[in-house]
């Protein structure tokens, strides 16, 4: 039987979820997989995170020189997170011949291009699972079981954080903030939740995964990114009257005019199945040619369901010899596919109109010009001389919903529009 050796940069909730999946299941994967996988050394600086797991001190490493000298180490695993010092890490590591498997989606998201053309120079294996959606098994579903397909969209909620809060907003009632306050407290939104709230860390998974599912470099550059900090809960008690839930979500499209590339706040219909994926679950809905519709749920975060989707990569790797790469030019720039940023959708728009004859004429006239069809309207009582008004419109582009937009507040037409909320077909 085969022994593979493997180390293991840094001991957080998923390193440490890592080191205890691999010890608590070597015999398990020694009579399953027929492969002895055995942790020859760690790198943590934290010597009361190495006490708390129980480390050999023997294999406690000092630095990455000292991990990429041993030769018992044939799989470095980084979960650090950040940019540097992984970077810098990750490929020392693959220049000495080590493959690497790696849950950093920002790491991966920004560099993975010079990582892969570093693996390939060196004739190893990158491999990334962990660094999309947790344990849901969505990079190897799009590399390896969906390649019959051509994908037409990806859509998906890909943030627990946000998921959480928004939930909590929807079920509860709760106050963005203390929606927030309480997904701190359970350690599913970090002190600084700054990556998480303003769409980062779903801009980062979202450019790994529709690279992958149209075959084309995404820059995380190119994709439009809204947060969820600005959400108002009236406007999630207007969408739960119109039959919507509010969800951050990704959407990649490959459509005639280029591909869109979003993360935003959006409502969707209640009876879509994204609707029911709530608290700190993700999910990822994807469209082919020939599978039609198909989701992928589970948890997107967590120490052990991120953990399980590492080990994965170690055991892909321990158990094939070939390494497959991108299957697209990984260049640092966006591949020749045209990225659009005038969208198409349909609209959820308030307005705080004065109450008076004539103002939902001129609203509609404004919309008129912009070729913008008006699905639904909702008006609510008068309250201190205004009016509430929900307009939702048929699909429509993005640069004229923003014309019309503008046109209403920089006329006198005595209304506001207050939000603007995309809504998902």
């Amino acid at each position: 039987m085969r022994k593979v050796g493997v180390a293991i940069l840094g001991l957080g909730v998923v390193g440490g979820g890592t080191y205890k999946v691999l010890t608590e299941h070597r015999e398990f994967y020694k009579s399953t997989q027929k492969v002895d996988i055995s942790v020859e050394c760690v790198l943590e600086p934290r010597k009361e995170r190495l006490l708390e797991l129980g480390i050999d001190e023997n294999i406690i490493c000092s630095s990455i020189a000292e991990v990429c000298s041993n030769p018992d180490v044939e799989i470095v695993v980084e979960v650090m997170g950040g940019v540097e010092p992984a970077k810098e890490y990750v490929l020392a590591a693959l220049r000495n011949g080590k493959s690497v498997v790696t849950s950093n989606k920002e790491l991966y998201c920004k560099y993975g291009y010079e990582l892969e053309e570093t693996a390939k120079k060196h004739n190893c294996g990158i491999f990334y699972e962990a660094t999309c959606v947790g344990g849901v098994p969505v990079i190897r579903t799009l590399l390896d079981n969906l390649q019959g397909n051509e994908i037409s969209s990806l859509m998906g909620i890909i943030n627990g954080t946000t998921n959480y809060i928004l939930t909590k907003m929807t079920s509860d009632g709760m106050s963005y903030d203390d929606a927030l306050a309480e997904a701190q407290a359970l350690g599913y939104a970090e002190k600084n939740p700054e990556a998480d709230v303003e769409g980062f860390d779903a801009v980062y998974k979202l450019s790994i995964l529709s690279s992958l599912a149209f075959h084309t470099k995404i820059p995380y550059e190119k994709i439009y990114r809204e947060g969820i900090k600005d959400v108002c809960p009236i406007d999630i008690q207007y969408g739960r009257q119109l039959g919507y839930v509010m969800k951050l979500l990704a959407i990649a499209k490959n459509t005639s005019s280029g591909v869109e590339v979003r993360v935003h706040p959006t409502f969707i219909s209640g009876s879509h199945p994204l609707a029911a994926v709530g608290d700190n679950f993700n999910a990822v809905y994807i469209t082919g040619d020939s599978i039609g519709d198909t989701m992928l749920y589970g948890l997107g975060a967590g120490e052990f369901p991120t953990a399980s989707a590492v080990v994965g990569d170690i055991i892909y790797c321990a158990t094939h010899d070939n390494y497959n790469y991108s299957p697209f030019s990984n260049t640092q720039v966006a591949g020749a596919v045209r990225i659009s940023d005038n969208f198409r959708s349909s609209y959820y728009i308030r307005v705080e109109a004065e109450d008076r004859s004539g103002v939902l004429s001129k609203i509609a006239s404004a919309f008129s010009r912009q070729s913008i069809s008006v699905a639904r309207v909702v008006q609510d009582d008068v309250s201190k001389g205004s009016v509430p008004m929900i307009l939702v419109t048929h699909p429509t582009n993005e640069n004229s919903v923003r014309k019309a937009v503008e046109e209403i507040n920089e006329s006198s037409l005595g209304s506001r529009v207050v939000s603007i909320i995309r809504v998902a077909g």
